[in-house]
């Protein structure tokens, strides 16, 4: 809606066109945008180059009242001692996005706040560097449009889930997942010389995880449908096995009085976690991080 108001224009590095700068084009934008997001997660912090350029740059522009930077919190991180720590941070309260059992809501609040940013950017007549926040390509200063009728934005019922639905969620849960394990052993191995992802699909049900270093392997794990005769959930077992009979941790579907979510056995956490509503995200990093945190501890399986 910011974009069809034309409060907004956007600009990522995907945008990138071939044959372009890359670094050259980044760096146009970090100096001329008004608003800058930083995607906060881990992975944020690790690189080196979000960390210590782009994110160094923007942060002395937000000093400088030439932009305004907003830290939105993506996944569960120590980022509160970080540069951008001081800063009001999105969703409410810093709560990674992955935690919200609606994701919408989550990323609501951020186009909320990019909406009041851009709100403070046009009411500062910002046609000078010196403005709080001066009008580069990123944000056009245009006026908000006020909403036709005074109404309560309170408007959200409570809904009804059919087993269609929650079994339809299920399966888009397990895809889910299994994605995720594939993109993240392809980066896993990107990334750490030495060490190789691989991801086999077993059936429409059923795949394997699999983690080698020097050829060795140092972690597995399979992750299946159940059914109903021992648990109609999406399990998790260290290893690998085309048995349905065991599971180190099992998720299953839930439904509050607006949306699905995920709930786990806690067998991992000794039900410390059982009651935590999980995304598909938070399901799947919850799987992910019980195949890798053992190499991360470097005890292996």
């Amino acid at each position: 809606m910011l974009k069809r108001q034309g409060v907004i224009d956007t600009w990522h590095d995907r945008r990138i066109g071939p044959g372009e700068n890359i670094h050259a084009a980044i760096d146009d934008h970090i100096n001329r945008d008004q608003i800058i997001l930083l995607l906060v997660s881990a992975d944020f912090i690790a690189s080196d180059y979000c960390y210590d350029i782009e994110m160094k740059r923007a942060m002395e522009r937000h000093h400088a009242k030439e932009a305004r930077v907003i830290p939105v919190i993506l996944r569960a991180c120590d980022w509160n001692n970080a540069p951008f720590g001081e800063l009001m941070a999105v969703p409410k309260d810093g709560i990674p996005v992955t935690r919200w059992p609606d994701i919408d809501e989550a990323l609501l609040q951020v186009a909320k706040a990019v909406r009041i940013a851009a709100a403070d950017i046009a009411s500062s007549g910002a046609s000078s560097p010196a403005a709080l926040h001066s009008a580069p390509a990123a944000v056009r200063s245009v006026p908000i449009a006020a909403p036709a009728v005074a109404r309560s934005s309170n408007l959200r019922l409570a809904k009804t889930f059919t087993q269609r639905d929650r079994d339809q969620f299920q399966l888009e849960t397990f895809e889910f997942i299994a994605r995720y394990f594939e993109n993240s052993l392809s980066e896993l191995t990107a990334r750490n010389p030495g060490f190789e992802g691989n991801f086999r699909k077993v059936d429409a049900g059923r795949f394997f995880a699999t983690i080698y270093k020097e050829g060795k392997d140092v972690a597995r794990a399979t992750i299946y449908l159940g059914d109903d005769s021992f648990s109609k959930g999406i399990n998790y077992i260290h290893g690998q096995t085309t048995g349905s009979n065991s599971m180190n941790e099992s998720l299953r579907v839930e439904a509050d009085e607006h949306s699905l979510h995920l709930l786990s056995m806690g067998m991992r956490s000794l039900g410390l976690e059982r009651d935590k509503k999980l995304s598909q995200e938070g399901a799947a990093e919850l799987y992910w991080s019980m195949l890798v945190d053992p190499l991360q501890q470097g005890s292996g399986w």
